[in-house]
C-alpha cells in the first residue's frame, strides 16, 4: 500500500483542520500557527526553538590537555564512539527529508524541519571537537573509521538500509518502518555513547565534550518525543495498518537495535573503564528498550528491566541543571523560556 508524496502546491487542498491528517492527506502546505490540528507540535516546535545553540561557544581547551592523558581504552572509545555519532547523525540530516516529503501535516513538517537543523549542528558540534583536539590526520581517520571497522559498519547498516528500503519501496509499511528506525536511533542507538562521554566527565576528564554531547542529548530528546508522537498520531489514524504481525516487526526490530547498542557498548567499553561495565551497558540499554517500547503502545522484551540502573546518567544529562565552568560565564541552558517538562 503506497504513501503519497506531499505536492508542492496544491491549490485544492483542504483547509479544514479536522481533514488534515498525518500522510496521504490532501494538504495546502501552508503553515498556519493558530490552527494545528496536533496540539502537541505548539509546545514542541517552542521547544525546539528554545533548544538553540553554538557548538563553537563550549570551552575545549580542558579536552586538548585530557585527550592525550585518557588511557589507551577511554581514547579507543572516544575515537569510535564519536565516529559512529558523526556518521548516523550526517545520515539523519540527510534523510529527514526523505521523510518529510510524505508526512501531510504541515505543523509537523515543520518539527522535521527543525530536527533536520539541528542534526546539522550535532555534525558541526563533532567536527569542532574533532578540530580542537586532533591533528587533521587523525581527525580524517575518525571520521571514516565505519569503512574499516566492520562492528561499527554493520551498526550503521541497519539504519542505512531500513532508510534506503523507504526510498526505494515508499509503502506505508516502510514508512511506519523508517519512523521506527529513527525513533530507535534516537532513543536507543546514541546511548552508550551519551554515557560513555558522561562518565569521563564524573572521573574528571574531557568536560567540554561532555557538555557538547549534554547540548546533543537535549536536542535527541525532544527528536525522540517528536517521532513518539508521529507514531501515536498514525496508530490512530491507521489503524488498520498496525496488525499484529507488523507490531511483531516493529518490537523486533527495536529487539535488534537494543542488542546492537549492547554489542557496540560491550566492544568499545567493555570492563576497562573506571565507571562503566558491560553488564551496566546491558541493564540500561535494555531498561530504555522497555521504555521505548511501552511508550509508543507496544509490549516491552525483557523482563525484570523496569527501573533506571543508571540514574547518574539522566542527572548528567540535563543540560538545565549541571553547572557550566565558571570561566566559561554561560548558563548551560541556551533556552529563554523554561525547559518543557515531559516524560522523556
Amino acid at each position: 500500500m503506497n504513501v503519497n508524496r506531499k505536492p508542492l502546491f496544491n491549490e485544492n487542498g483542504d483547509i479544514e483542520i479536522s481533514k488534515k491528517r498525518m500522510i496521504n492527506g490532501n494538504t495546502t502546505n501552508l503553515n498556519d500557527f493558530n490552527n494545528m490540528k496536533y496540539s502537541w507540535v505548539s509546545d514542541w516546535y517552542r521547544q525546539g526553538m528554545n533548544n538553540f545553540w553554538i557548538p563553537e561557544e563550549i570551552n575545549l581547551a580542558q579536552d586538548l590537555k585530557d585527550y592525550n592523558r585518557l588511557t589507551n581504552e577511554e581514547r579507543t572509545a572516544y575515537d569510535k564512539i564519536l565516529s559512529f555519532l558523526i556518521f548516523l547523525d550526517s545520515i539523519q540530516t540527510a534523510n529527514l527529508s526523505n521523510i518529510n516529503n510524505f508526512i501531510t501535516a504541515s505543523e509537523v513538517n515543520l518539527c522535521l524541519t527543525i530536527q533536520a537543523f539541528q542534526e546539522a549542528v550535532h555534525s558541526q558540534s563533532y567536527s569542532y571537537m574533532l578540530d580542537t583536539i586532533c591533528s587533521p590526520e587523525k581527525r580524517n581517520e575518525i571520521l571514516y573509521q565505519w569503512k574499516d571497522d566492520e562492528i561499527l559498519l554493520s551498526r550503521n547498516k541497519f539504519i542505512g538500509d531500513l532508510y534506503n528500503n523507504f526510498i526505494d519501496s515508499p509503502t506505508k509499511e516502510n514508512l511506519i518502518k523508517t519512523i521506527m528506525a529513527n525513533y530507535i536511533l534516537e532513543g536507543i542507538y546514541f546511548y552508550s555513547g551519551f554515557m560513555f562521554f558522561y562518565n569521563l566527565e564524573r572521573n574528571g576528564k574531557m568536560p567540554g565534550s561532555a557538555q557538547e554531547i549534554r547540548y546533543i542529548n537535549r536536542d535527541e530528546n525532544t527528536h525522540l518525543w517528536l517521532f513518539r508522537n508521529i507514531m501515536r498520531e498514525l496508530q490512530r489514524e491507521e489503524e488498520n495498518l498496525f496488525t499484529e504481525d507488523l507490531k511483531e516487526e516493529l518490537r523486533e526490530m527495536m529487539r535488534t537495535g537494543v542488542e546492537n547498542e549492547i554489542n557496540w557498548g560491550h566492544y568499545v567499553i567493555g570492563d576497562n573503564i573506571q565507571g562503566i561495565n558491560k553488564n551496566m551497558i546491558e541493564s540500561y540499554i535494555k531498561y530504555l528498550g522497555n521504555k521505548r517500547l511501552k511508550e509508543i503502545g507496544l509490549t516491552p522484551l525483557y523482563k525484570g528491566y523496569d527501573k533506571n540502573p543508571a540514574n547518574w546518567v539522566d542527572t548528567l544529562s540535563d543540560a538545565n541543571s549541571v553547572k557550566t565552568d565558571f570561566f566559561e560565564a554561560k548558563s548551560t541552558a541556551y533556552a529563554k523560556a523554561s525547559t518543557l517538562i515531559d516524560d522523556l
